[in-house]
């Protein structure tokens, strides 16, 4: 096994874990398999209780971890399934190695940091890193590790620690580390400085680990004689320090690092290069390019309550931009604050209130994404209620598709009390009401997670075509309430379809109005996995309802299979060298061009 460890320097922030993920795409593209680790030096033992606006938001894998969302950039950009060991924190280490203790099986010694805890790190690191992620049978080639915080943080030592011993136990040629720094430019001076990675590489080499490859995050590419200082002050070679500069999108990463000849240096530091082939990285390229080309816009009102902090939404604006992508429309988000549309901000805030209305108005389709809590829940519930009846596309993920119920409720069925039981306990009409498995006292894992089947009960329904008519389907879940089952025959009368349920048949999965353009609302979050150029079927149909494409993207799935990728497809082989050379845009152009719209303006077929 060899391992490729990615740390951070100067400040937090520079993108870590995009860079991690470039680096699998890259060695992946080089044939080779690839697995990642992400270790947060936090004592949470998972992300499952941060708030959004701590942390981001919570990533769920298939067996129900709840995760660092760094592990959803892993899985989008290698298209791997991750477990939730792929996810180490400082609880999860000190609570194996106290059990160990409880337990006796220290054998009377007195437990510390070093050897025990550092032990434990080493352990974990060898026992996930066999763990295979991409359907294949065996473990993988490479493991790419990234290490959160920033160096010299105090609760990052004891992995410090253990990843130099590490190193030293594998061995020269198993072990590549990444150092990602800040390269500032100052405005008073105009220079690009690189005191900053100095003194961070300094600090990184004085708790025993010393940089392959430096990789700088500036906002245009490093000069060659500040790459030469680099070199001689980080002792790192010139070939091994690559830019990271700003982009117009992250899918450019990993050909910055191609680019740059990265995996070159990669290889040759992990004596790789008799299993290693030329990188292949064509699609992502297209893909890279396509996305920087779309000029028609398609508008999204995301309607959250943590709409100021865009990483608390992130993996559904992935699903977002990948559906825009595919349907060769230019994604824009509309951010609108549920608390915003409510009536007291009317009063308190006319001007804030007006806005928001506004944004949601003017939007080509509505996204309610989950969430926890009763705050900005009655928006919410208005702007599901101005969806249907105005017939703008609806998407609602979780809390999404059950503050859709309650409103049918209130508005069709008259039921004016009618509410969730997380928001009023007492409520007469219980439209949503608390699982039976779940818990009232403890918030960690106590919720119904994880990858889940759902059997569509409507063939005919628009969320079962969008999945090319299959019979079912498996999607990741994170909820504590679901739909009164008692009611589902109330709501059916008037005209609300329970499209997808579970095996037994009790639990509401999907929704549906038949007499609309497209208003869905999932229990699930598809989200999750959704790749580039594999979007999220739902939110596919989303973005081509917003169009007014979804006829034809029906008409496409009817006939040729489920849409993924073939906007970046039967173009023709493309090289390495054309991308370095600059001579991609040029082919890209003849593609958005008319090669795969259905009317010039629309959804490809």
């Amino acid at each position: 096994m060899k391992y490729v460890v990615v740390t951070g320097g100067v400040v937090s922030g520079l993108g870590k874990g995009v860079t991690a993920s470039s680096i699998g795409v890259v060695l992946k593209a080089c044939g080779l398999r690839v697995t990642s680790i992400k270790i947060d030096p936090y004592l949470n033992t998972d992300a499952g209780t941060m708030s959004p606006f701590e942390h981001g938001e919570v990533f769920v894998l298939d067996d129900g971890g709840e995760v660092d969302l760094d592990l959803g950039n892993y899985e989008r950009f290698l298209d791997i399934k991750l477990t939730h060991d792929n996810n180490i924190t400082t609880g999860k280490i000190y609570q194996s190695v106290i059990d160990k203790e409880r337990k006796g099986d220290y054998l009377g010694k007195t437990v510390q940091v070093v050897p025990h805890i550092t032990d434990a790190i080493q352990e974990w690191i060898e026992r996930v890193a066999m763990i295979p992620v991409d359907g294949k049978e065996g473990p993988a080639d490479v493991c790419v590790i990234e290490l959160g915080g920033t160096i010299g943080d105090i609760e990052s030592m004891p992995f410090i620690e253990a990843l130099g011993q590490f190193s030293y136990r594998v061995g020269p040629g198993n072990f590549c580390l990444v150092h990602v720094s800040l390269v500032p430019v100052l405005n008073t001076v105009g220079e690009q400085k690189t005191k900053p990675t100095q003194h961070s590489v300094r600090s990184l080499r004085a708790l025993g680990l010393t940089p392959n490859i430096l990789a700088c995050r500036s906002a245009k590419p490093l000069e060659e004689n500040v790459k030469e200082k680099l070199s001689q002050f980080c002792h790192v070679p010139v070939s091994n320090i690559v830019t990271l500069h700003d982009v117009t999108n992250i899918w450019h990463i990993p050909l910055l690092l191609m680019e740059q000849r990265a995996d070159e240096a990669l290889i040759k530091v992990l004596k790789l290069k008799r299993f290693a082939k030329e990188p292949m990285l064509e699609e992502w390229m297209r893909r890279a390019e396509i996305c920087d080309t779309l000029q028609d816009p398609v508008r999204i009102a995301m309607v959250g309550k943590y709409t100021g902090f865009a990483d608390s939404y992130l993996s559904v604006l992935k699903a977002l931009l990948h559906a825009s992508v595919a349907c060769q429309r230019k994604l824009v988000v509309d951010w609108v604050a549920s608390p915003d549309l409510e009536k007291h901000t009317e009063v308190e805030a006319p001007e804030v209130h007006k806005k928001a209305w506004d944004l949601l108005k003017a939007a080509d389709g509505i996204l309610v994404p989950g969430g926890f809590g009763d705050r900005g829940v009655e928006g919410k519930i208005l702007a599901a209620k101005y969806a249907r009846e105005h017939k703008v596309p609806y998407l609602g993920i979780c809390l999404g598709m059950q503050i859709a119920v309650i409103e049918i409720a209130r508005s069709v069925l008259n039921l004016p009390d009618a509410n969730s039981t997380e928001f009023n306990p007492d409520t007469t009409t219980p439209c949503v009401i608390f699982m039976p498995e779940g818990s009232k006292t403890h918030m960690g894992g106590t919720m119904r997670l994880g990858s889940r089947r759902t059997y569509f009960k409507v063939p005919s329904c628009k969320a079962a075509k969008l999945h090319s008519n299959a019979s079912f389907v498996d999607e990741r879940h994170r909820h504590r309430y679901e739909v009164n089952p008692e009611m589902v025959p109330e709501f059916e009368k008037a005209g609300l379809a329970f499209v997808g349920q579970d095996e037994t048949g009790k639990r509401m999965e999907i929704i549906e109005l038949a007499d609309h353009p497209y208003f869905i609302g999932v229990q699930f979050h598809p989200e999750f996995k959704s790749r580039p150029g594999k979007p999220s079927a739902l939110f596919l149909g989303l973005i081509a309802a917003s169009c007014r494409q979804l006829d034809s993207l029906l008409r496409h799935i009817l006939h040729r299979g489920n849409l993924t990728s073939r906007c970046i497809s039967n173009t023709g082989p493309i090289s390495t060298k054309a991308y370095q050379n600059g001579n991609l845009k040029k082919h890209t152009k003849s593609l958005a061009n008319g090669n795969f719209h259905s009317n010039g303006n629309g959804v490809h077929a």
